[in-house]
Formats: C-alpha cells, structure tokens, sequence
C-alpha cells in the first residue's frame, strides 16, 4: 500500500511584505495622478511651456551668432568650431537651468492652496515630490529634442556612435532629474513667487561658471578651478567626449575632474539627489495646514 508524502504548507506572505507592497503601489498611482494633473494644466497653459522652450533657444542664437565669432577654443583661429564646442554646453545648461521653472511651479502651487489640497487627501506624502519630478523629466525630454533639433539646424552634428550619443542625452536628463528635487525643495522653502522669481540671480553663476561656453582652461586658475569642479562642466565635459567634439584634443585637461568627466557626471547628479530628495520630502510634510 502506498503513502503519499503530505505537501509542506505555502508560506503565506508576511503582513509587513504585503503592508510594503500596498503602500508602494499607492505611492505610484499618487505619482501618476500628479503627473497627469501637471499636464493638464500645461495645456491649459500653453504659453508657460513656450517661454520655457523660447529662452534656451533665444540663447543658443545669441551666444553662438553673437559672441561666438570671437571665441577661440579650437586653436584653428575665432568662431572656427564653436558651434561644436558651445552646443553640448548649451544642452547641460538648458538641463541645470530648468530647476528655476520647478522652484517656481511649486512655490505657485503652494501660493495657491495646491500642497494644503494635497496634504488634506488620503495621498502618499511622497507622491506630490515624485510626481513633479516624473512630469519635469517628460518635460526636459521634449525640451532637449527641440534644443537638438535647433542645433541640427545651425549645422551641429555628434561625431559619436549611435550608444555614445543617447549616452550622452541620458546624462542631460539625469543631471536635471537631481536638480528637480533641488527646485522642488526650494519651492517649498520659498514664501511667494516673487521670491522664486529672483532665483535667476542663484542660477545663473551655475550655468556661466562652468565650461558651457569657455573652457576652465582659458579662465583664471582660481576661477577656472570653480568652473572646472561645477556638476554642470562635468556633465558638458562628458558629453563633449561622447559626442567626440572636434578640438577638443587642443585642450589638455588642467584640472583632475576634467579628466573623470563621465564618473564625475554620474556621481555628482546622484550626489544631489541623494541629499535634496529626502529634503524635499520631509520639507512637504512639514508644511504647516
């Protein structure tokens, strides 16, 4: 007569593993209800998203056409090759500017009663961070395409593979998801939009002191040296490599960073986050009602 051996019973799944799973799951429909909410009024709100688009183009005209006939950063004699060199520049500071639309959108939410809506749901109190965050990068994608396509225009062209040059755009965009979180918390901290609006004044050193347009090399050694260790030069550094920009061999890197610009390109952005992510988290929930 044969036995049958009993089956061991199923481990059911711990409270605690299920209570985890159910609050992930609620974080992320949070998030995507934000990010369909910032959409929707983005189309309500057309204009917004031209001036965000309008500026980095208005820019790269002025700076390419207008000073750049008289820089001098290949060797080869003024404006020779400066679109080149100024174009992936100008990509990194697109991407580093675009914190200050964040800090601005957040601090006018919150100056509207948007975050007291907020807290007063049944919400996840990450999903509001997270959920501008989501939306800010969709928005920076097709901010980058129209920057890439002005560039295609005015005879910009990569000289790096097809992996090196999506690499390289993935880089912009993760440069600007670790400074999301930064004008996320900024926005917070902020008390009106008159206060966001002169943010200008803290972004522009960030965008300017840096090898956007001039290289560290050329700039004086102690100013040179701040440029040089600027996340936005690393990740412009990075992705002039990748593109494998024309004279930019003329350069020898005067700095140690210059020579680690694609480490330094992933590790400042995750850096950032690191430190601005739970911030701005912890800065929405102590929000006063």
């Amino acid at each position: 007569m044969s036995t049958t051996t009993p089956l061991a019973p199923t481990a059911a799944a711990s409270p605690s593993a299920e209570s985890a799973g159910s609050r992930l799951i609620w974080a992320l429909r949070d998030c995507w209800t934000i990010v369909l909410q910032e959409f929707t009024h983005l189309l309500r709100q057309p204009s917004t998203f031209a001036w965000q688009i309008g500026f980095p183009v208005v820019m790269v005209l002025m700076f390419v056409y207008v000073f750049g006939s008289a820089m001098d950063v290949t060797g080869q004699g003024a404006g020779e090759g400066y679109v080149d060199f100024a174009m992936p520049g100008m990509f990194a500071m697109t991407m580093a500017l675009g914190f200050m639309d964040t800090a601005y959108a957040v601090t006018h939410n919150k100056e509207k009663g948007f975050m007291d809506r907020f807290r007063s749901m049944p919400m996840s109190g990450s999903a509001p961070v997270t959920g501008r965050a989501v939306s800010d990068v969709i928005r920076a994608a097709l901010d980058l395409a129209i920057i890439a396509g002005v560039a295609l225009l005015i005879g910009w062209r990569s000289g790096g593979s097809l992996q090196a040059t999506l690499l390289a755009f993935v880089l912009l965009l993760w440069l600007r998801l670790a400074l999301i979180f930064l004008g996320i918390y900024l926005g917070l901290c902020i008390k009106n939009t008159e206060t966001a609006g002169m943010l200008f004044a803290v972004a522009f050193p960030l965008g300017f002191i840096s090898s956007v347009f001039t290289p560290p090399e050329m700039m004086p050694g102690w100013l040179g040296a701040i440029a040089a260790w600027n996340p936005v030069s690393s990740t412009a550094t990075a992705i002039r490599e990748l593109f494998e920009t024309p004279g930019i061999e003329y350069l020898e890197p005067a700095y140690w960073i210059d020579g680690h610009a694609l480490i330094a390109a992933i590790i400042w952005p995750a850096v950032i986050m690191a430190v601005f992510l739970p911030l701005a988290v912890r800065q929405f929930r102590s929000l006063s009602r």
